[in-house]
């Protein structure tokens, strides 16, 4: 749960505070011009998913005022070239729209994913909900902070003991149906009583701050720039983000920037579950 506190004196968060809320501001202007009907462009990447002008809009918005402030570190973005990235001993990663499908069917459930890796690990994250104006920070080093843009309150995470009952699984949307995810809740309601959550990608790591998602399981692919803030903030909270055999995400470390399945956990007793009905599949 997150507690009201001070306004941070970090100063990485300070510079960014700014630049992310007018990322958020882009966003929402061209969620609601979407949502009117107005003249919007929508293309297909080379793997057939979509990409609209509110991405690009911001992704150009954000590569400019980063550089600006930050000349000094390279920017790895799904929306831009990265080519030389393996070079990169410290960069920014950043998805401009994660969940461009939520965003495409109304659904408000979009964020922006922006994250500061040094060698193989995330050492700093924001991750943004526009619809909502809240914005999560991980910064170097203490518990993540939220902020919320409508009040200007700061609040800060504090770790608490209670045992969920249910567990909250977190789901996307169009997930729950397919085999991978069906043969997972099989096993798992023998193990313990849950119920479904579902979401657009790094907003359900924004549920597990918030204590609306325990367990988030993932079978098919994501990209680096999809879950280096979310495991950087859940891990910040004593839970984690570990591939099929039970380590941890690394970055940058890849011929390819596409990540093999997860499993997601609020905390250790989660884990423990999560992988159990991993292992009885």
């Amino acid at each position: 749960m997150f507690k009201t506190t001070t306004a941070p004196q970090d100063a990485m968060i300070l510079q960014l505070v700014p630049i992310v809320t007018q990322a958020c501001e882009i966003l929402r202007e061209e969620y609601q011009r979407y949502c009117a009907g107005e003249q919007f462009d929508i293309t297909q990447k080379h793997d057939d998913s979509p990409v609209t002008q509110a991405d690009f809009r911001v992704n150009q918005y954000i590569t400019e005022a980063l550089a600006q402030q930050y000349s000094d570190i390279p920017l790895l973005s799904e929306e831009g070239e990265y080519d030389q990235r393996q070079q990169w001993h410290r960069f920014w990663l950043l998805d401009p729209l994660d969940g461009t499908k939520e965003f495409l069917h109304k659904r408000p459930e979009f964020t922006i994913n922006l994250s500061l890796v040094e060698g193989v690990h995330t050492v700093f994250a924001v991750l943004a909900i526009p619809a909502e104006q809240v914005m999560y920070f991980c910064p170097r080093q203490g518990m993540p902070l939220k902020l919320n843009l409508n009040s200007q309150r700061w609040s800060v995470y504090e770790l608490e003991q209670a045992i969920t009952t249910p567990v909250h699984i977190g789901l996307s949307q169009s997930t729950q149906h397919k085999s991978e995810y069906m043969a997972y809740l099989d096993v798992l309601k023998d193990l313990a009583a849950y119920d479904v959550f579902k979401a657009g990608s790094a907003y359900k790591f924004c549920m597990i701050l918030e204590h609306k998602v325990d367990i988030y399981p993932r079978f098919h692919p994501t990209s680096e720039w999809d879950t280096s803030a979310g495991q950087c903030l859940i891990e910040r909270i004593g839970g984690g983000l570990v591939d099929f055999k039970g380590r941890p995400f690394v970055y940058n470390q890849r011929e390819t920037l596409l990540n093999g399945g997860f499993i997601a956990y609020r905390n250790a007793e989660m884990k423990e579950l999560a992988l159990q009905a991993l292992a009885a599949m």
